[in-house]
């Protein structure tokens, strides 16, 4: 009897934390300004800074706390967009433990699966001279647009950098450091990032 009731505790405990997130978030997507095909999966609270442009499409799920997905979530996801940058993402695609962080553009297409605490950055945050970056120079921090295809999957804990194209359908394995462009229908891993082999 006491092992029911907890559980029924448990659950509308449950129940309402999960309201309480949906609210959050809907607050922060309108004070944020991001436009949506349709309002977002978001399983815990997300965490996005935009000074540019957000365009989510159909069903985007975040997963951003760590019950909502056990590959091993550090933190939840966060989404920060710059001054005239844009954030483009299609149609049902998912992101766990998403650190995105737009200076210029990236674009990410339909049906793209992330695994956990993937990081996606166009830009280098510091300038590449150490001269430069002792007086914080701004100007000179290099970016570079992302353009990632349609049925893209890149594995846990995975980095894409500034300049990269992924084509359609390409597999990138865990752990990868990913600095150049992938083609189509490709599987690559690794750091550096190397490829493996063609997907059929």
């Amino acid at each position: 009897m006491l092992l029911k009731l907890l559980k029924t505790l448990n659950n509308g405990v449950t129940s309402f934390i999960n309201l309480v997130n949906y609210y959050i978030n809907f607050i922060l997507l309108r004070m944020r300004k991001v436009e949506y095909q349709s309002f977002p999966i978001i399983k815990g609270r997300i965490i996005i800074r935009n000074s540019g442009t957000i365009r989510l499409g159909l069903r985007t799920t975040f997963n951003c706390s760590i019950n909502s997905n056990y590959v091993g979530l550090f933190k939840t996801c966060t989404i920060a967009v710059g001054k005239n940058a844009v954030l483009e993402i299609g149609d049902y695609s998912g992101f766990s433990g998403l650190s995105l962080y737009c200076s210029s553009k990236i674009h990410i297409g339909n049906y793209v699966n992330f695994g956990g605490n993937v990081c996606i950055w166009d830009t280098d945050f510091h300038p590449i001279n150490y001269i430069k970056r002792r007086v914080n120079d701004q100007a000179s921090i290099c970016s570079k647009p992302i353009i990632i295809g349609d049925d893209v999957f890149v594995g846990a804990n995975s980095i894409i950098l500034k300049g990269v194209q992924i084509g359609d359908r390409s597999i990138i394995g865990a752990g990868s450091v990913v600095t150049k462009d992938i083609p189509p229908d490709q599987i690559w891993a690794g750091n550096p990032i190397k490829f493996i082999k063609n997907v059929n």
